[in-house]
């Protein structure tokens, strides 16, 4: 299981990359691997604003769905339109081409709030 230390996590196994005041999110490997074969990723929310612990979208898997938690307040100003043909993304390389959507930053002060990844990693354990 791989649990990047460049990356910010939370206890709903998001993982949050941030650039300035965009954070981009995905699920971790340690959620794929809970969840299993992804057959479908999907976000209604781009263009909306949600507050932190909203959900912003659902990944489907062959045996169950989960819905997805926005880590930050932010508004969702891009979906990885490449998980409409390819959701297997997530399960291959879910830190890479298994991004899920880019947030906008509304307060970043919020990222205090994630967890490290030996926090993550505690977490999980």
């Amino acid at each position: 299981m791989s649990i990047p230390t460049n990356l910010k996590y939370t206890k709903d196994h998001e993982w949050v990359s941030i650039d300035g005041d965009v954070a981009t999110i995905g699920i971790t490997d340690f959620a794929q691997g809970e969840l299993g074969d992804i057959v479908y990723v999907e976000i209604e929310t781009e263009g909306e604003t949600l507050n932190a612990e909203e959900v912003f979208g659902s990944v489907e898997a062959v045996k169950t769905v989960s819905d997805l938690f926005l880590p930050l307040t932010g508004e969702i100003i891009e979906f990885n339109s490449e998980l409409e043909a390819n959701p297997e993304f997530v399960n291959t390389d879910p830190y890479g081409k298994g991004w899920m959507v880019k947030v906008k930053i509304q307060d970043t002060a919020e990222v205090a709030n994630l967890l490290d990844a030996d926090a993550y990693e505690a977490l999980v354990g």
